[in-house]
């Protein structure tokens, strides 16, 4: 099995030449176009997730030898969670070669943060399984470059720190509602409004609820801490 040109020009921006060329196939191709004899990526985005977290855990431990585990976990989450690896997806253009069946393709599959992040961390166990954990280290560190040492000091996602504001404060959790969908079927564009007890609300647009969601709590976190 040999890789397509736009395959083999992803492996050229991973920095990772395949000897089994069929690992990073089967990372790309997603469950809608899967069948018995073209497996999906599930079980290779299951041990990517294991892999990076791995990689991730190690390199922070190197780049601050002082920091104190409750420092050290909310800037690992932040460098592993699914936004995180659909940001690097993006960056090597991940999504315009992934396999998708038709109807995936027509509901905008290759610009979906679940299904980006996903594949990506399918694409590490490709790497992992082709290579070892030396090559895959390597790979890692290389996509996610300057996001581990940018990497806030407290980079808790904003839902949890605003959900934990609402805790020390004895309030009910925040509540996310959905007031606008726009766009098209295949690319719709949500706005969410994150609301407190306390009357305080915030809301925020972007193409998935989940990022909307966040960018609504983060807008609600700067207005009451404020």
């Amino acid at each position: 099995m040999s890789l397509t040109a736009e395959q083999s020009a992803l492996a050229g921006r991973l920095g990772h030449d395949f000897a089994r060329p069929e690992l990073l196939i089967r990372a790309l191709t997603h469950g809608s176009i899967a069948s018995a004899t073209r497996p999906d990526n599930q079980r290779l985005e299951f041990l990517g997730d294991r892999v990076l977290g791995l990689v991730m855990a190690e390199a922070l431990l190197e780049a601050d030898t002082k920091a104190a585990e409750g420092q050290l976990a909310p800037r690992f989450n932040a460098l592993v969670r699914k936004e995180a690896c659909a940001e690097v997806a993006r960056s090597i253009e991940l999504g315009e070669v992934l396999r998708l069946g038709r109807s995936e393709m027509m509901s905008g599959g290759r610009r979906k943060e679940a299904l980006l992040g996903d594949a990506m961390e399918a694409v590490i166990a490709a790497v992992y399984l082709d290579g070892g954990f030396e090559a895959a280290r390597q790979v890692i560190l290389r996509l996610w470059g300057g996001r581990i040492d940018g990497v806030e000091a407290d980079a808790r996602d904003p839902k949890t720190a605003l959900q934990e504001w609402a805790q020390a404060r004895k309030l009910p959790p925040p509540e996310y509602v959905e007031v606008a969908r726009s766009g098209p079927d295949h690319a719709p564009v949500f706005t969410i409004a994150a609301k407190l007890k306390g009357g305080q609300t915030a809301e925020a647009t972007a193409k998935s609820k989940r990022e909307a969601q966040q960018k609504a709590a983060a807008a609600l976190l700067a207005q009451v801490e404020g």
